[in-house]
């Protein structure tokens, strides 16, 4: 029972961190569209379906196990004009829930419903995670105007 509670608590703080990340996601596609980079809003337009996805399953399965939803605060996050200085941020955020969310999943072993969707939602946010290295990677290579420019 105090594992199920366990869970039930991971899951419901991914619910809360993950609502407002898709809103901040929501945020920065619409700054960097407006800004004429459009393969970045596009990008995180995208994203933030993704996360809605994501939070709709974990809420789901919250219900399944008998939790109660909450729609929890959180404390307000950075929004950011400059897509580099964005990306070095949402960077920092992944690696930071990935390795929390490794405990989580190590915490849903015994319940493979919970396991597997953490584990889908892990290699997502790991996806997330290596792609803004690669392009912070690429930023060093080509500079960041030429970067700037492939965003049009």
């Amino acid at each position: 029972m105090e594992q199920k509670q366990k869970l039930i608590q991971g899951l419901q703080e991914i619910v809360t961190g993950l609502s407002q990340q898709a809103d901040g996601h929501n945020i920065q596609s619409k700054i960097f569209a407006s800004q004429g980079f459009s393969k970045l809003g596009k990008k995180y337009a995208e994203h933030v379906l993704e996360e809605r996805s994501y939070v709709d399953q974990l809420i789901d399965r919250i219900l399944d196990l008998g939790g109660q939803i909450k729609n929890s605060s959180k404390a307000e996050t950075p929004v950011y004009n400059d897509p580099i200085e964005w990306i070095k941020y949402d960077l920092k955020i992944s690696q930071d829930g990935l390795a929390w969310l490794a405990t989580l999943i190590k915490e849903a072993q015994d319940d493979l419903t919970t396991f597997d969707i953490l584990k889908e939602y892990y290699k997502d946010e790991e996806d997330d995670m290596f792609w803004a290295q690669q392009q912070l990677e690429l930023i060093e290579k080509i500079g960041e105007q030429n970067w700037l420019y492939m965003q049009v």
